[in-house]
Protein backbone atom coordinates (compact mmCIF):
# COMPACT_ATOMS: atom_id res chain seq x y z
CA UNK A 1 0.00 0.00 0.00
CA UNK A 2 2.74 2.33 0.38
CA UNK A 3 5.11 3.85 2.87
CA UNK A 4 3.65 3.80 6.04
CA UNK A 5 3.96 6.39 8.83
CA UNK A 6 5.96 5.52 12.38
CA UNK A 7 3.05 7.19 14.06
CA UNK A 8 -0.85 8.32 13.41
CA UNK A 9 0.07 12.19 13.55
CA UNK A 10 1.04 15.05 11.74
CA UNK A 11 4.60 14.26 10.36
CA UNK A 12 7.21 15.04 7.31
CA UNK A 13 5.58 13.62 4.20
CA UNK A 14 8.04 10.97 2.73
CA UNK A 15 7.72 11.77 -1.07
CA UNK A 16 6.97 8.51 -2.68
CA UNK A 17 3.17 8.56 -0.54
CA UNK A 18 2.57 11.94 -2.12
CA UNK A 19 3.17 10.20 -5.38
CA UNK A 20 1.08 7.30 -4.99
CA UNK A 21 -1.55 9.88 -3.85
CA UNK A 22 -1.25 11.42 -7.25
CA UNK A 23 -1.69 7.83 -8.90
CA UNK A 24 -4.78 7.37 -7.37
CA UNK A 25 -6.53 10.31 -7.92
CA UNK A 26 -4.93 12.02 -11.11
CA UNK A 27 -7.34 13.13 -13.80
CA UNK A 28 -7.81 13.80 -17.70
CA UNK A 29 -8.08 16.99 -18.54
CA UNK A 30 -11.53 17.16 -19.45
CA UNK A 31 -11.99 16.16 -15.77
CA UNK A 32 -12.90 12.40 -16.19
CA UNK A 33 -11.26 10.06 -13.94
CA UNK A 34 -7.78 8.20 -15.03
CA UNK A 35 -6.23 4.95 -13.38
CA UNK A 36 -3.11 5.12 -13.55
CA UNK A 37 -1.14 1.87 -13.32
CA UNK A 38 -3.40 -1.36 -12.27
CA UNK A 39 -7.64 -0.79 -11.34
CA UNK A 40 -8.64 -0.79 -8.38
CA UNK A 41 -9.66 -4.33 -7.33
CA UNK A 42 -8.02 -5.93 -10.27
CA UNK A 43 -5.12 -8.55 -9.55
CA UNK A 44 -2.67 -11.04 -11.54
CA UNK A 45 -2.73 -14.47 -9.87
CA UNK A 46 -0.83 -17.23 -10.18
CA UNK A 47 -1.98 -20.73 -11.49
CA UNK A 48 -1.27 -22.45 -8.21
CA UNK A 49 -3.77 -19.99 -6.56
CA UNK A 50 -6.48 -20.48 -8.94
CA UNK A 51 -6.20 -24.01 -8.91
CA UNK A 52 -6.67 -24.22 -5.10
CA UNK A 53 -9.28 -21.93 -5.17
CA UNK A 54 -11.46 -24.68 -7.59
CA UNK A 55 -9.87 -27.38 -5.64
CA UNK A 56 -8.03 -28.40 -8.75
CA UNK A 57 -10.54 -27.38 -11.64
CA UNK A 58 -13.05 -29.89 -9.98
CA UNK A 59 -15.13 -31.01 -11.87
CA UNK A 60 -17.72 -30.47 -9.25
CA UNK A 61 -17.09 -26.68 -8.98
CA UNK A 62 -18.06 -26.02 -12.80
CA UNK A 63 -20.72 -23.46 -12.94
CA UNK A 64 -23.69 -25.07 -14.47
CA UNK A 65 -25.80 -21.94 -16.28
CA UNK A 66 -23.21 -20.02 -17.63
CA UNK A 67 -23.24 -19.26 -20.91
CA UNK A 68 -19.99 -20.82 -21.94
CA UNK A 69 -19.45 -23.22 -24.32
CA UNK A 70 -16.87 -26.07 -23.83
CA UNK A 71 -13.85 -25.81 -23.99
CA UNK A 72 -14.30 -22.56 -22.35
CA UNK A 73 -15.15 -23.65 -18.79
CA UNK A 74 -16.44 -21.43 -15.94
CA UNK A 75 -15.52 -22.83 -11.84
CA UNK A 76 -16.65 -21.52 -8.81
CA UNK A 77 -14.00 -20.98 -6.41
CA UNK A 78 -13.01 -19.19 -3.08
CA UNK A 79 -9.72 -17.23 -2.97
CA UNK A 80 -7.58 -17.56 -0.07
CA UNK A 81 -9.15 -14.17 1.56
CA UNK A 82 -12.30 -16.14 1.27
CA UNK A 83 -13.66 -14.34 -1.61
CA UNK A 84 -16.06 -16.32 -4.04
CA UNK A 85 -15.03 -15.90 -7.41
CA UNK A 86 -16.32 -17.19 -11.01
CA UNK A 87 -13.07 -18.34 -12.76
CA UNK A 88 -13.11 -18.74 -16.90
CA UNK A 89 -10.37 -21.12 -18.19
CA UNK A 90 -9.95 -20.28 -21.86
CA UNK A 91 -9.28 -22.87 -24.50
CA UNK A 92 -5.64 -23.14 -24.67
CA UNK A 93 -5.54 -21.86 -28.42
CA UNK A 94 -7.89 -18.77 -27.44
CA UNK A 95 -5.28 -16.43 -26.49
CA UNK A 96 -1.79 -16.84 -28.14
CA UNK A 97 -0.77 -13.52 -27.69
CA UNK A 98 -0.24 -12.90 -23.71
CA UNK A 99 0.51 -9.37 -24.11
CA UNK A 100 -3.04 -8.98 -25.63
CA UNK A 101 -5.12 -11.01 -23.14
CA UNK A 102 -3.55 -8.84 -20.27
CA UNK A 103 -4.44 -5.68 -22.44
CA UNK A 104 -8.10 -6.51 -22.90
CA UNK A 105 -8.67 -7.87 -19.39
CA UNK A 106 -7.11 -4.67 -17.78
CA UNK A 107 -9.31 -2.73 -19.53
CA UNK A 108 -12.32 -4.76 -18.63
CA UNK A 109 -11.02 -5.16 -14.90
CA UNK A 110 -10.78 -0.99 -15.51
CA UNK A 111 -14.98 -1.07 -14.96
CA UNK A 112 -16.89 -0.94 -11.60
CA UNK A 113 -20.31 -0.99 -11.44
CA UNK A 114 -22.90 -2.42 -9.50
CA UNK A 115 -24.72 -3.76 -12.68
CA UNK A 116 -21.76 -6.18 -13.54
CA UNK A 117 -20.21 -8.92 -12.47
CA UNK A 118 -17.36 -7.37 -12.41
CA UNK A 119 -13.81 -8.51 -13.61
CA UNK A 120 -11.37 -8.66 -10.36
CA UNK A 121 -8.41 -10.30 -12.26
CA UNK A 122 -6.52 -13.05 -14.31
CA UNK A 123 -3.93 -15.21 -14.82
CA UNK A 124 -1.31 -16.04 -18.02
CA UNK A 125 0.79 -18.78 -17.34
CA UNK A 126 2.40 -20.46 -20.14
CA UNK A 127 -0.67 -21.37 -22.70
CA UNK A 128 -2.61 -20.74 -19.63
CA UNK A 129 -5.20 -17.40 -20.43
CA UNK A 130 -7.65 -17.19 -17.28
CA UNK A 131 -10.54 -14.79 -15.52
CA UNK A 132 -11.32 -14.37 -12.50
CA UNK A 133 -14.60 -12.43 -11.39
CA UNK A 134 -17.24 -11.73 -8.61
CA UNK A 135 -19.33 -14.73 -8.11
CA UNK A 136 -22.99 -14.62 -8.23
CA UNK A 137 -24.63 -16.94 -6.51
CA UNK A 138 -28.36 -16.67 -7.35
CA UNK A 139 -27.92 -18.62 -10.81
CA UNK A 140 -28.58 -16.72 -13.88
CA UNK A 141 -31.97 -15.14 -15.90
CA UNK A 142 -32.66 -18.67 -18.08
CA UNK A 143 -33.18 -20.02 -14.72
CA UNK A 144 -35.10 -17.98 -12.81
CA UNK A 145 -37.01 -17.46 -15.86
CA UNK A 146 -37.52 -20.17 -17.84
CA UNK A 147 -36.94 -23.04 -15.53
CA UNK A 148 -38.33 -21.77 -12.17
CA UNK A 149 -39.07 -24.60 -9.18
CA UNK A 150 -40.96 -22.15 -6.86
CA UNK A 151 -42.75 -19.44 -8.66
CA UNK A 152 -42.42 -17.81 -11.72
CA UNK A 153 -40.79 -14.27 -11.74
CA UNK A 154 -43.17 -11.22 -11.12
CA UNK A 155 -44.20 -9.17 -13.40
CA UNK A 156 -42.05 -5.90 -11.28
CA UNK A 157 -39.06 -7.84 -10.78
CA UNK A 158 -38.84 -8.51 -15.10
CA UNK A 159 -38.73 -4.99 -15.66
CA UNK A 160 -36.13 -4.03 -12.81
CA UNK A 161 -34.35 -6.90 -14.71
CA UNK A 162 -34.73 -4.87 -17.95
CA UNK A 163 -33.47 -1.85 -16.43
CA UNK A 164 -30.54 -2.86 -15.17
CA UNK A 165 -29.41 -4.67 -17.96
CA UNK A 166 -30.59 -1.42 -19.90
CA UNK A 167 -28.11 0.46 -17.43
CA UNK A 168 -24.94 -2.30 -17.64
CA UNK A 169 -25.25 -1.56 -21.38
CA UNK A 170 -25.20 2.64 -20.93
CA UNK A 171 -22.49 1.78 -18.10
CA UNK A 172 -20.40 0.05 -20.88
CA UNK A 173 -21.04 2.32 -23.62
CA UNK A 174 -19.82 5.53 -21.71
CA UNK A 175 -16.51 3.46 -20.91
CA UNK A 176 -15.80 2.85 -24.28
CA UNK A 177 -16.98 -0.97 -24.09
CA UNK A 178 -20.52 -1.01 -26.86
CA UNK A 179 -19.70 -4.09 -27.80
CA UNK A 180 -21.18 -7.50 -26.13
CA UNK A 181 -20.95 -10.47 -27.15
CA UNK A 182 -23.69 -12.87 -27.71
CA UNK A 183 -25.84 -11.37 -25.30
CA UNK A 184 -28.59 -13.49 -23.73
CA UNK A 185 -30.47 -14.76 -20.85
CA UNK A 186 -27.28 -16.95 -19.22
CA UNK A 187 -25.09 -14.06 -19.31
CA UNK A 188 -27.17 -12.28 -16.30
CA UNK A 189 -26.47 -13.17 -13.25
CA UNK A 190 -28.02 -12.83 -9.86
CA UNK A 191 -25.71 -11.31 -6.43
CA UNK A 192 -26.29 -12.45 -3.14
CA UNK A 193 -28.83 -9.48 -2.67
CA UNK A 194 -31.20 -11.12 -5.93
CA UNK A 195 -30.03 -7.59 -8.21
CA UNK A 196 -29.34 -8.98 -11.98
CA UNK A 197 -26.13 -7.78 -12.85
CA UNK A 198 -24.27 -8.35 -16.17
CA UNK A 199 -21.89 -10.92 -16.74
CA UNK A 200 -18.15 -8.84 -17.17
CA UNK A 201 -17.19 -11.66 -19.83
CA UNK A 202 -19.30 -10.73 -22.75
CA UNK A 203 -17.22 -7.81 -23.03
CA UNK A 204 -14.20 -10.07 -24.19
CA UNK A 205 -13.73 -11.52 -27.08
CA UNK A 206 -10.73 -12.76 -29.06
CA UNK A 207 -11.21 -14.00 -32.85
CA UNK A 208 -10.13 -17.35 -32.08
CA UNK A 209 -13.07 -17.74 -29.43
CA UNK A 210 -15.73 -18.80 -32.56
CA UNK A 211 -18.75 -16.65 -33.47
CA UNK A 212 -19.80 -13.79 -31.64
CA UNK A 213 -23.16 -14.97 -31.37
CA UNK A 214 -25.58 -18.27 -30.64
CA UNK A 215 -25.38 -20.87 -32.94
CA UNK A 216 -29.14 -20.52 -33.49
CA UNK A 217 -29.55 -18.35 -36.21
CA UNK A 218 -33.32 -17.71 -35.62
CA UNK A 219 -32.15 -15.15 -32.74
CA UNK A 220 -28.98 -13.55 -34.86
CA UNK A 221 -29.29 -9.65 -35.72
CA UNK A 222 -29.40 -9.88 -39.44
CA UNK A 223 -26.61 -7.66 -39.96
CA UNK A 224 -24.36 -10.39 -38.51
CA UNK A 225 -26.25 -12.83 -40.99
CA UNK A 226 -24.88 -10.79 -43.51
CA UNK A 227 -21.94 -9.74 -42.90
CA UNK A 228 -20.48 -11.63 -40.15
CA UNK A 229 -19.77 -8.32 -38.51
CA UNK A 230 -20.91 -7.28 -35.10
CA UNK A 231 -22.13 -3.60 -33.88
CA UNK A 232 -23.43 -1.79 -31.00
CA UNK A 233 -26.42 -2.00 -33.13
CA UNK A 234 -26.12 -5.65 -32.44
CA UNK A 235 -26.12 -5.45 -29.10
CA UNK A 236 -29.35 -3.79 -28.98
CA UNK A 237 -31.32 -6.04 -31.15
CA UNK A 238 -30.08 -8.88 -28.63
CA UNK A 239 -31.75 -6.94 -25.78
CA UNK A 240 -35.08 -6.79 -27.71
CA UNK A 241 -34.59 -10.52 -27.64
CA UNK A 242 -34.12 -10.72 -24.00
CA UNK A 243 -37.02 -8.04 -23.57
CA UNK A 244 -39.69 -10.97 -25.43
CA UNK A 245 -37.87 -13.51 -23.09
CA UNK A 246 -39.08 -11.32 -20.16
CA UNK A 247 -42.60 -10.61 -21.57
CA UNK A 248 -43.23 -14.44 -22.57
CA UNK A 249 -41.25 -16.60 -20.03
CA UNK A 250 -40.32 -18.37 -23.33
CA UNK A 251 -37.27 -18.17 -25.77
CA UNK A 252 -39.54 -17.14 -28.93
CA UNK A 253 -37.55 -16.40 -32.09
CA UNK A 254 -38.09 -12.69 -33.26
CA UNK A 255 -39.32 -13.66 -36.72
CA UNK A 256 -42.37 -15.20 -34.87
CA UNK A 257 -42.73 -12.29 -32.23
CA UNK A 258 -42.89 -9.29 -34.91
CA UNK A 259 -45.79 -11.50 -36.89
CA UNK A 260 -47.43 -11.53 -33.35
CA UNK A 261 -47.12 -7.43 -32.68
CA UNK A 262 -48.08 -6.91 -35.99
CA UNK A 263 -51.26 -9.02 -35.54
CA UNK A 264 -51.45 -7.45 -32.15
CA UNK A 265 -51.84 -10.32 -30.95
CA UNK A 266 -50.38 -9.04 -27.63
CA UNK A 267 -51.56 -11.75 -25.67
CA UNK A 268 -50.33 -14.87 -27.77
CA UNK A 269 -46.70 -13.24 -26.98
CA UNK A 270 -47.53 -12.43 -23.14
CA UNK A 271 -46.57 -15.05 -20.36
CA UNK A 272 -49.81 -16.43 -19.07
CA UNK A 273 -48.51 -16.88 -15.60
CA UNK A 274 -48.41 -12.96 -15.70
CA UNK A 275 -52.23 -12.71 -16.18
CA UNK A 276 -53.46 -9.92 -13.95
CA UNK A 277 -50.42 -8.78 -12.60
CA UNK A 278 -49.50 -6.16 -14.72
CA UNK A 279 -51.26 -3.38 -16.51
CA UNK A 280 -52.01 -3.33 -20.03
CA UNK A 281 -50.17 0.21 -20.47
CA UNK A 282 -46.95 -1.05 -18.94
CA UNK A 283 -47.43 -4.38 -21.16
CA UNK A 284 -47.80 -2.41 -24.65
CA UNK A 285 -44.75 -0.56 -23.67
CA UNK A 286 -42.50 -3.18 -23.22
CA UNK A 287 -43.90 -4.68 -26.11
CA UNK A 288 -43.26 -1.49 -28.26
CA UNK A 289 -39.98 -1.16 -27.10
CA UNK A 290 -39.09 -4.56 -27.94
CA UNK A 291 -40.60 -4.10 -31.55
CA UNK A 292 -37.89 -1.14 -31.42
CA UNK A 293 -34.71 -3.25 -30.77
CA UNK A 294 -35.71 -5.53 -33.18
CA UNK A 295 -35.56 -3.49 -36.23
CA UNK A 296 -34.40 -4.87 -39.28
CA UNK A 297 -31.97 -1.91 -39.99
CA UNK A 298 -29.64 -1.16 -36.96
CA UNK A 299 -29.40 2.64 -37.89
CA UNK A 300 -33.85 2.74 -36.67
CA UNK A 301 -32.88 0.68 -33.40
CA UNK A 302 -32.38 2.77 -30.15
CA UNK A 303 -29.30 3.45 -27.69
CA UNK A 304 -28.93 2.00 -24.22
CA UNK A 305 -29.20 5.54 -23.35
CA UNK A 306 -32.83 5.53 -24.92
CA UNK A 307 -33.86 2.39 -23.26
CA UNK A 308 -32.65 3.63 -19.65
CA UNK A 309 -35.13 6.54 -20.16
CA UNK A 310 -38.07 4.27 -21.84
CA UNK A 311 -37.70 1.80 -18.82
CA UNK A 312 -37.38 4.09 -15.85
CA UNK A 313 -40.69 5.11 -15.54
CA UNK A 314 -41.97 1.57 -15.37
CA UNK A 315 -40.70 0.99 -12.03
CA UNK A 316 -43.51 0.77 -10.02
CA UNK A 317 -42.09 -1.10 -7.14
CA UNK A 318 -38.75 0.34 -6.40
CA UNK A 319 -39.22 -0.22 -2.44
CA UNK A 320 -39.07 -3.71 -2.68
CA UNK A 321 -35.90 -5.56 -2.44
CA UNK A 322 -34.72 -7.69 -4.95
CA UNK A 323 -34.24 -10.93 -2.98
CA UNK A 324 -37.88 -10.39 -1.67
CA UNK A 325 -39.82 -10.45 -5.14
CA UNK A 326 -37.37 -13.06 -6.15
CA UNK A 327 -38.22 -14.99 -2.90
CA UNK A 328 -34.89 -15.64 -2.16
CA UNK A 329 -33.47 -15.61 1.18
CA UNK A 330 -31.33 -12.37 2.51
CA UNK A 331 -28.32 -14.05 2.53
CA UNK A 332 -26.41 -10.43 3.05
CA UNK A 333 -28.32 -9.59 6.07
CA UNK A 334 -27.16 -13.34 7.60
CA UNK A 335 -23.63 -12.41 6.73
CA UNK A 336 -23.71 -8.70 8.02
CA UNK A 337 -25.25 -9.98 11.45
CA UNK A 338 -21.85 -12.65 11.55
CA UNK A 339 -20.03 -8.96 11.86
CA UNK A 340 -20.63 -7.30 15.14
CA UNK A 341 -18.86 -3.65 15.02
CA UNK A 342 -18.96 -0.11 16.11
CA UNK A 343 -21.19 2.26 16.11
CA UNK A 344 -18.77 3.74 13.39
CA UNK A 345 -18.05 0.30 11.33
CA UNK A 346 -21.86 -0.19 11.67
CA UNK A 347 -22.48 3.50 10.10
CA UNK A 348 -20.40 2.64 7.46
CA UNK A 349 -21.65 -1.09 6.83
CA UNK A 350 -25.29 0.93 6.38
CA UNK A 351 -23.34 3.63 4.01
CA UNK A 352 -25.37 6.55 6.53
CA UNK A 353 -22.93 9.39 5.37
CA UNK A 354 -24.86 11.40 7.65
CA UNK A 355 -23.89 9.54 10.10
CA UNK A 356 -20.30 8.33 9.50
CA UNK A 357 -20.05 12.76 9.51
CA UNK A 358 -21.27 13.18 12.80
CA UNK A 359 -18.87 10.54 14.28
CA UNK A 360 -15.97 11.93 12.66
CA UNK A 361 -16.81 15.80 13.95
CA UNK A 362 -17.22 14.03 17.33
CA UNK A 363 -13.65 12.23 17.44
CA UNK A 364 -12.05 14.66 15.59
CA UNK A 365 -8.06 14.04 15.51
CA UNK A 366 -8.36 11.88 18.37
CA UNK A 367 -5.66 9.05 17.37
CA UNK A 368 -3.19 11.48 16.51
CA UNK A 369 -3.44 13.61 19.61
CA UNK A 370 -0.73 11.28 21.69
CA UNK A 371 1.93 12.78 19.34
CA UNK A 372 0.36 16.45 18.53
CA UNK A 373 3.15 18.26 19.70
CA UNK A 374 5.77 16.90 17.28
CA UNK A 375 6.29 19.30 15.35
CA UNK A 376 6.26 21.63 18.37
CA UNK A 377 10.17 19.98 18.13
CA UNK A 378 10.72 21.12 14.32
CA UNK A 379 11.75 24.29 12.64
CA UNK A 380 8.80 26.48 11.86
CA UNK A 381 8.12 28.23 8.64
CA UNK A 382 5.20 29.88 7.34
CA UNK A 383 5.00 26.92 4.80
CA UNK A 384 4.00 25.11 7.72
CA UNK A 385 2.17 27.51 9.17
CA UNK A 386 -0.03 28.11 5.83
CA UNK A 387 -0.04 24.19 5.47
CA UNK A 388 -1.94 23.89 9.01
CA UNK A 389 -3.92 27.14 7.96
CA UNK A 390 -5.14 25.21 5.50
CA UNK A 391 -6.37 22.25 7.97
CA UNK A 392 -7.82 24.31 10.08
CA UNK A 393 -10.44 25.98 7.27
CA UNK A 394 -10.89 22.05 6.04
CA UNK A 395 -12.11 21.22 9.05
CA UNK A 396 -14.81 24.52 9.53
CA UNK A 397 -15.97 23.48 6.44
CA UNK A 398 -16.48 19.82 7.52
CA UNK A 399 -17.67 20.85 10.58
CA UNK A 400 -20.50 23.29 8.62
CA UNK A 401 -20.87 20.50 6.18
CA UNK A 402 -19.51 22.64 3.08
CA UNK A 403 -17.77 19.66 1.60
CA UNK A 404 -17.04 21.12 -1.24
CA UNK A 405 -14.38 23.99 0.35
CA UNK A 406 -13.43 21.30 2.73
CA UNK A 407 -12.10 19.36 -0.54
CA UNK A 408 -10.31 22.39 -1.91
CA UNK A 409 -8.39 23.09 1.87
CA UNK A 410 -7.62 19.42 2.55
CA UNK A 411 -6.31 18.95 -0.94
CA UNK A 412 -4.12 21.82 -0.49
CA UNK A 413 -3.18 21.10 3.19
CA UNK A 414 -2.09 17.33 1.26
CA UNK A 415 -0.11 19.21 -1.58
CA UNK A 416 1.68 21.43 0.88
CA UNK A 417 3.88 18.26 1.25
CA UNK A 418 5.46 18.72 4.62
CA UNK A 419 2.78 16.96 6.39
CA UNK A 420 0.98 14.16 6.66
CA UNK A 421 -2.44 13.15 8.44
CA UNK A 422 -4.74 10.17 8.14
CA UNK A 423 -7.43 11.81 9.52
CA UNK A 424 -7.33 14.72 6.71
CA UNK A 425 -7.85 11.59 4.25
CA UNK A 426 -10.81 10.45 6.06
CA UNK A 427 -12.63 13.71 6.03
CA UNK A 428 -11.88 14.30 2.55
CA UNK A 429 -12.87 10.93 1.73
CA UNK A 430 -16.11 11.47 3.35
CA UNK A 431 -16.43 14.60 1.54
CA UNK A 432 -15.90 12.61 -1.87
CA UNK A 433 -18.41 11.17 -1.26
CA UNK A 434 -20.69 13.52 -0.31
CA UNK A 435 -20.20 14.60 -3.78
CA UNK A 436 -20.45 11.49 -5.00
CA UNK A 437 -17.31 10.98 -6.23
CA UNK A 438 -16.63 7.52 -5.31
CA UNK A 439 -13.63 6.35 -6.69
CA UNK A 440 -11.74 9.69 -5.36
CA UNK A 441 -13.01 8.55 -1.74
CA UNK A 442 -11.70 5.16 -2.03
CA UNK A 443 -8.08 6.66 -2.72
CA UNK A 444 -8.01 8.88 -0.13
CA UNK A 445 -9.06 5.80 2.57
CA UNK A 446 -6.13 3.31 0.58
CA UNK A 447 -3.96 6.28 1.71
CA UNK A 448 -5.70 6.50 5.43
CA UNK A 449 -4.52 3.03 5.62
CA UNK A 450 -0.81 3.42 4.35
CA UNK A 451 -0.12 5.79 6.69
CA UNK A 452 -2.28 3.92 9.40
CA UNK A 453 -2.44 0.58 8.90
CA UNK A 454 -3.91 -0.89 11.62
CA UNK A 455 -6.70 2.07 11.91
CA UNK A 456 -9.80 0.58 11.71
CA UNK A 457 -11.36 3.73 10.42
CA UNK A 458 -9.56 3.50 7.16
CA UNK A 459 -10.83 -0.11 6.72
CA UNK A 460 -14.30 0.97 7.08
CA UNK A 461 -14.16 3.79 5.46
CA UNK A 462 -12.80 1.80 2.13
CA UNK A 463 -15.88 -0.61 2.26
CA UNK A 464 -18.09 2.45 1.95
CA UNK A 465 -16.32 3.28 -1.22
CA UNK A 466 -15.99 -0.18 -2.14
CA UNK A 467 -19.84 -0.43 -1.79
CA UNK A 468 -20.56 2.92 -3.71
CA UNK A 469 -18.81 1.35 -7.02
CA UNK A 470 -20.53 -1.92 -6.59
CA UNK A 471 -17.64 -3.51 -5.11
CA UNK A 472 -19.68 -5.30 -2.79
CA UNK A 473 -17.53 -8.66 -1.95
CA UNK A 474 -14.53 -6.15 -1.20
CA UNK A 475 -16.94 -3.88 0.96
CA UNK A 476 -17.43 -6.70 3.10
CA UNK A 477 -14.16 -8.09 3.34
CA UNK A 478 -13.00 -4.68 4.32
CA UNK A 479 -15.47 -4.53 6.90
CA UNK A 480 -14.45 -7.83 8.66
CA UNK A 481 -10.68 -5.72 8.91
CA UNK A 482 -12.32 -3.05 10.25
CA UNK A 483 -13.98 -5.29 13.09
CA UNK A 484 -10.99 -7.44 13.42
CA UNK A 485 -8.62 -4.51 13.92
CA UNK A 486 -10.91 -3.04 16.31
CA UNK A 487 -11.07 -5.89 18.44
CA UNK A 488 -7.77 -6.70 18.53
CA UNK A 489 -7.15 -2.94 19.82
CA UNK A 490 -9.56 -3.29 22.47
CA UNK A 491 -7.55 -6.64 23.48
CA UNK A 492 -4.18 -4.61 23.46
Amino acid sequence: MGARCSKLSLCWWPSHIKSNHHNLSDNDDDGSKKQKDSSVGFAEYSLDQLRVATEGFSSDNIVSEHGEKAPNVVYRGCLEDDRLVAVKRFNKSAWPDSRQFLEVARAVGELRSERLANLVGCCIDGDERLLVAEFMPNETLSKHLFHWDVQPMKWAMRLRVALYLAQALEYCNSRGKALYHDLNAYRILFDQEGNPRLSCFGLIKNSRDGKSYSTNLAFTPPEYLRTGRFTPESVIYSFGTLLLDLLSGKHIPPSHALDLIRGKNFQMLMDSCLEGHFSNDDGTELVRLASRCLQYEPRERPNAKSLVTALTPLQKETSVLSYVSMGLPDRSLSSKETVTITQFGEACSRRDLTAIHEILEKVGYKDEEHVANELSFQMWTNQIQDTLNFKKRGDSAFHAKDFSTAIDCYTQFIDGGTMVSPTVYARRCLCYMMNDMAQEALGDAMQAQSIAPTWPTAFYLQAVSLSSLGMDNDAQESLKDGKTLETRKHWN
